[in-house]
């Protein structure tokens, strides 16, 4: 008996270490992989789409969700980007060809697809909604589709949806099919009243409704799905690598804030401000469009930046006052005016001139922050005062926040409203919810203003 127990215990003894030997190998083996695939190649062609969403060009400079992720993904395996825009059902075509080694546009992961390239793991959620003009009623769930025309584009999992619909359910929705228009394009058209129906994936309807507000979303006709990129069929190796690189984004919070560059604040919509918004930047904005373009050049501001920033401040109204005695397009205080050398607060010109020259000076003060977040501490500083932005900063590293991010300030700005925090700070008492709000209202017309040929 003793013996068998003896023979037993070694037996899980030798299986444990082989257990650990083969492990052992195989993660060796397939470090050998992913450190082979970097040093075999020196680029990566990423497929995608010429959208808002995807990838677009703004001021000579590649923008775009995707884009960005892609961006990163490249600098993460040290190659050269090379980005391609194909048509939609030619994206997985030739993912599977020399032409392509992955395709990023924002596309949903099905069973059907798997069978045609391999995906990664899931990045985003998102959900099929229905679109409709804000002035369509009676269509409110999905049997109100039956006999009407629902407009999508050809190979789209909304087309497959609709399919399955029409199938499952007994109704008849009029699928009517176009061959490579671009989800916004049939957004455009419902908000125009020329076609009364489409479907969009929720992070494209939010993103669109601020460009097209006359749009209503209406409701899902599917569950939650999930958004990955494609590479070809069977290409572990770039698949692993694109996992990892997911992962660590995550962990280190870049993917966050590339979400929040493109996606911040879509699920706040007021339709009344961002039509009215639509609506002067035809009416009121021409009037003062190249005053504001010389001196965002001259100070070296994007001009459609400032454009945002002054309808902010006074709607484009040159006589706006606030119940702070602030005065004119950019709301420029009468220190500020004798501090700038201005004479006319309500002077058009002289008001956008001793603005952006404000928010230059501003913007100089924040030296020792990097990137996108230094013009965040700037606009900040113009709107509640420098003074109360370095208080926030303290407050930050309080807490064991960055103090040079904007996304700690967000947290400990507010906090300027609340006596046992303010009481503490150099320049006190601040309403700390203004620059936020502020800031994210420039955000939203800021990303309008660059999708507009103005």
């Amino acid at each position: 008996m003793h013996k068998n127990v003896d023979i037993l215990s070694w037996i899980f003894i030798f299986a444990g270490l082989l257990a650990l030997i083969l492990l052992s190998y195989f993660s060796f083996f397939s470090n050998l992989q992913i450190k082979d695939i970097r040093e075999r190649r020196d680029q990566i062609t990423v497929l995608t789409r010429n959208n808002a969403n995807s990838y677009y060009i703004y001021r000579e400079q590649p923008k775009g969700f995707e884009y960005e992720l892609a961006r990163s993904f490249a600098d993460y395996m040290d190659w050269e980007l090379i980005i391609k825009t194909k048509e939609w059902n030619k994206l997985l075509k030739t993912v599977n060809t020399p032409q392509g080694d992955i395709v990023a546009a924002g596309m949903t992961i099905t069973p059907e697809r798997r069978k045609k390239a391999s995906f990664s793991n899931p990045y985003m959620e998102i959900q099929q909604q229905v679109i409709l003009h804000r002035r369509k009623y009676g269509i409110n769930r999905i049997d109100d589709l039956d006999a009407k025309k629902v407009h999508v584009r050809n190979g789209t999992t909304y087309q497959s949806r609709l399919q399955e619909i029409n199938k499952k359910k007994d109704i008849d929705i009029n699928i009517v099919i176009h061959d490579d228009i671009p989800t916004e394009e049939l957004i455009r058209k419902v908000a125009k009243k020329e076609i009364e129906i489409t479907v969009a994936d929720s992070n494209i309807a939010l993103l669109n409704r601020r460009y097209y507000p006359n749009i209503k979303i209406a409701f899902p006709i599917q569950e939650r799905q999930s958004l990955g990129w494609a590479v070809e069929k069977g290409n572990k190796e770039l698949l692993e690598e694109i996992n990892n690189f997911f992962d660590k984004i995550k962990e280190s919070g870049l993917y966050g804030k590339i979400y929040e560059k493109y996606y911040a604040n879509v699920n706040i919509f007021d339709y009344f401000d961002l039509k009215k918004f639509h609506q002067r930047v035809n009416t009121r904005l021409p009037r003062y469009q190249g005053m504001i373009k010389y001196y965002a050049q001259k100070y070296g501001f994007d001009w459609k930046l400032i454009a945002a920033m002054i309808y902010q401040e006074s709607h484009y109204n040159p006589r706006a006052r606030s119940y702070t005695g602030v005065r004119g397009l950019m709301q420029v205080t009468l220190t500020t005016a004798d501090e700038i050398g201005i004479t006319n607060r309500l002077d058009p010109e002289q008001s956008i001139k001793a603005g952006v020259k404000y928010l230059h000076k501003l913007y100089s003060r924040w030296e020792e922050i990097t990137g996108q977040d230094r013009l965040y501490f700037a606009l900040a500083s113009y709107n509640i005062g420098y003074g109360h932005v370095r208080d926030a900063q303290i407050l930050a590293k309080q807490k064991g926040l960055d103090p040079d991010k904007w996304s700690s300030l967000k947290k400990t700005l507010p906090l300027l409203r609340i006596k046992k925090h303010y009481k503490k700070t150099k320049y006190g008492y601040a309403r700390g919810t203004e620059p936020i709000r502020y800031i994210n209202n420039i955000q939203t017309y800021y990303d309008i203003l660059k999708q507009k040929d103005l």
